[in-house]
C-alpha cells in the first residue's frame, strides 16, 4: 500500500468511530496495524472534502463487489469432496488450502525479531528454517540478525535446501507455537522454503551478515550457494530494471530514503535512476546529494533495503519483472 493508500485507510478508519474501527484492524496484517496505526497517528486535520472523496470512493468500490460465499475454504472443501469423493479431493484441498490453520506462526508475525529469537534460539536450526520460511523475508532476517554466525549459517542451508514442510516437524513447538500447523500425519507438505526463499531472506540482512552467511553455505555446498546468489537480487542490480520499472519504483519510494540510499550507491544505479525522474526532480536529488555530508554506511545500507523491500514487494505483485545476479528474469 503505497503512502496515499495509507492515509486513505486512515481517514476511512478514523471516520467509522473507535469500536467500528478496532474490527476493522482484527482482519489486517501486522505490518498493516502498524503502517495504518503510525499513519493515524500523524495525522492531525483533515479538510471535509477530502473525507468526504475518501468515503465516496469507498461506498463506491464496495459497491461494485459482491460476496458470493461466507466461508471460501469450507466452500472449496465441500465442492471437491462432492464432486471428487474424499481421497481424491483430499489430494487437491491441502495444495489450495495450504496453511490454513498456522495460529502460533501467526502469533509470530506480530512479536518483534528480538523476541522471537529468543523464543527459538536453543531450537534445532531445521525446526527454526521451518518457521521462518511462513514469516515475510525481512521479518525473518531480522530475526537471523540476532542469532550468532554459525547459527544463522546452519539455519540459511536448511532453509535453501528445505523442499517441503510437514506440519508434524513442527510438533515439538506446538505447545509455544499454539499448535503452528494442525493436520498430524496425513497432511502433505507445502511448497514453502527453497533457493528463492533464502535468497529473499539473505537479500534483507545487511551489515555483512549476508556475505557471511553465503560463505558459510559456500562451504557446505558451493553449487548451492551460487544459485542462492543467482536469485538474489542487491541494490546494485536496480540499475538492471527496465526504465518502466524504476519509474513504478520511485513512484513507491519516499524522497529521503531515495536520497540516503544514492549516497552510497554506483554511478550506474544513480545515473539510471535520475534519468527516469523528470528534469526539475533531478535537478533537485542532484543538489540534495551534492549538498548532504557523509553518512553512516549503515545508515545508507538501511535505506537502499527499505527500496529493495518495494522492489521485491511490486515484482510478487507483477507490476514490474526483476533480475537478479544471473540473467534470466523472475518476479
Amino acid at each position: 500500500m503505497d503512502e496515499q493508500g495509507l492515509n486513505d485507510a486512515a481517514i476511512m478508519l478514523m471516520s467509522l468511530g473507535e469500536e467500528e474501527a478496532a474490527e476493522v484492524f482484527k482482519h489486517l496484517s501486522p505490518k498493516e496495524v502498524q503502517k495504518l496505526g503510525e499513519t493515524i497517528a500523524r495525522m492531525r486535520a483533515v479538510s471535509k472534502e477530502k473525507v468526504d472523496e475518501v468515503l465516496t470512493r469507498f461506498t463506491n468500490d464496495a459497491a461494485a463487489q459482491s460476496l458470493l460465499v461466507s466461508d471460501t475454504g469450507n466452500y472449496v472443501r465441500s465442492v471437491l469432496k462432492r464432486a471428487l469423493g474424499d481421497d481424491k479431493a483430499a489430494l487437491l484441498i491441502d495444495r489450495i488450502l495450504q496453511g490454513g490453520d498456522v495460529s502460533g506462526i501467526e502469533s509470530l508475525k506480530w512479536m518483534d525479531p528480538l523476541s522471537v529469537a529468543e523464543l527459538l534460539r536453543n531450537e534445532h536450526p531445521q525446526i527454526v528454517a521451518a518457521i521462518l520460511v511462513h514469516l515475510d523475508p525481512d521479518h525473518a532476517s531480522g530475526i537471523l540478525g540476532q542469532f550468532t554466525e554459525r547459527q544463522r549459517g546452519e539455519v540459511m542451508l536448511r532453509i535453501a535446501t528445505l523442499e517441503g514442510i510437514q506440519p508434524t516437524a513442527l510438533k515439538d513447538l506446538n505447545e509455544v507455537l499454539f499448535k503452528a500447523l494442525a493436520g498430524g500425519d496425513k497432511v502433505r507438505k507445502s511448497s514453502l522454503g527453497g533457493v528463492q526463499a533464502a535468497a529473499s531472506i539473505i537479500n534483507l540482512m545487511g551489515s555483512g551478515m549476508d556475505a557471511a552467511v553465503l560463505e558459510s553455505i559456500r562451504g557446505h555446498d558451493i553449487d548451492l550457494a551460487q544459485k542462492i546468489m543467482d536469485k538474489m537480487f542487491v541494490f546494485d542490480d536496480v540499475a538492471k530494471l527496465d526504465d518502466r520499472s524504476i519509474q513504478t519504483v520511485l513512484r513507491e519510494v519516499a524522497s529521503e530514503t531515495l536520497v540516503v540510499a544514492l549516497k552510497g550507491a554506483q554511478p550506474e544505479v544513480r545515473d539510471k535512476i535520475l534519468n527516469n525522474m523528470s528534469s526539475r526532480a533531478a535537478a533537485a536529488m542532484r543538489e540534495d546529494l551534492e549538498s548532504r555530508g557523509p553518512m553512516r554506511l549503515s545508515e545508507v545500507e538501511a535505506q537502499q533495503r527499505e527500496i529493495l523491500k518495494t522492489v521485491r514487494r511490486l515484482a510478487d505483485e507483477g507490476q514490474i519483472a526483476l533480475s537478479g545476479g544471473g540473467d534470466d528474469a523472475f518476479v
